[in-house]
């Protein structure tokens, strides 16, 4: 990939994505969107003039014009190349009985509305990804966008109940990326929506069976992978494909 932004990045399996991407050399450019800078964000930045730290707190839309900008500078005619859309809140365990409407109007904001209003914000950007590099294939070479949903999203898998906020932000996040995938579809725009697994991080929890490595290293091989004919799909990290 020549340029990737990987939104809320200073910690988890945003900051894992970066750390793999300088580890493996696997981009240009690198743009990590975060609230506040973690120090180890910081110190990457430092040590790699090829990641740029943007301060972004995705709620705030208004901020998404801006962002649009210092990108543009730094990429010029040749656009962004991969948009992930990574930045997420979960208000995971709430049944029927106690969910409440302000758990659900931030998970919508932060998990939903963000990646789709993101999306359009940049979508010039990646449009000039795709017409430079029309003589790739329809990916992350050429240009696309990569939303972390969850499983808890997925309807057909849906056995246990409960997770409102979280469960629901993201179904409709998977929504947002099929609508997306044919919308985008004339500029040869990949949208795939991907399932990093119950990782071990601050929002997974110290119970979850991933590791953050295994669950990167897995998910950019996935992602890398993904062609034309996979627009529109929802997968997991290890390349499954899961049910809407």
């Amino acid at each position: 990939m020549q340029s990737v932004l990987i939104t809320g990045a200073n910690r988890g399996l945003g900051l894992g994505m970066v750390k793999y991407l300088l580890k493996q050399n696997k981009a240009e450019k690198i743009f990590a969107t975060c609230r506040s800078s973690s120090e180890e964000l910081k110190t990457l930045s430092q040590e790699n003039k090829h990641l740029h730290i943007l301060q972004l707190d995705v709620t705030n839309t208004a901020k998404f014009e801006e962002v649009a900008s210092q990108i543009s500078q730094v990429v010029g005619a040749r656009g962004l190349n991969v948009l992930i859309n990574n930045a997420a809140v979960a208000t995971k365990f709430t049944k029927i009985n106690l969910v409440k409407p302000e758990q659900l109007l931030e998970n919508y904001a932060v998990n939903t509305v963000a990646p789709i209003i993101l999306t359009k914000t940049l979508l010039p950007l990646l449009r000039q990804a795709s017409e430079a590099n029309s003589d790739k294939p329809v990916g992350t070479q050429r240009a696309a966008v990569i939303n972390l949903t969850s499983v808890l999203g997925s309807i057909a898998q849906n056995d246990q109940g409960g997770y409102y906020p979280y469960r629901c932000s993201k179904a409709a996040l998977n929504m947002a990326t099929k609508s997306m995938s044919l919308d985008l579809q004339k500029d040869q725009i990949l949208v795939a929506s991907v399932h990093p697994g119950w990782v071990r991080t601050d929002m997974g929890g110290s119970k979850a069976p991933l590791d953050v490595t295994t669950s990167i290293n897995g998910l950019f091989d996935t992602i890398f992978k993904l062609r034309e004919k996979d627009s529109g799909k929802f997968y997991q990290y290890d390349g499954t494909e899961l049910p809407w």
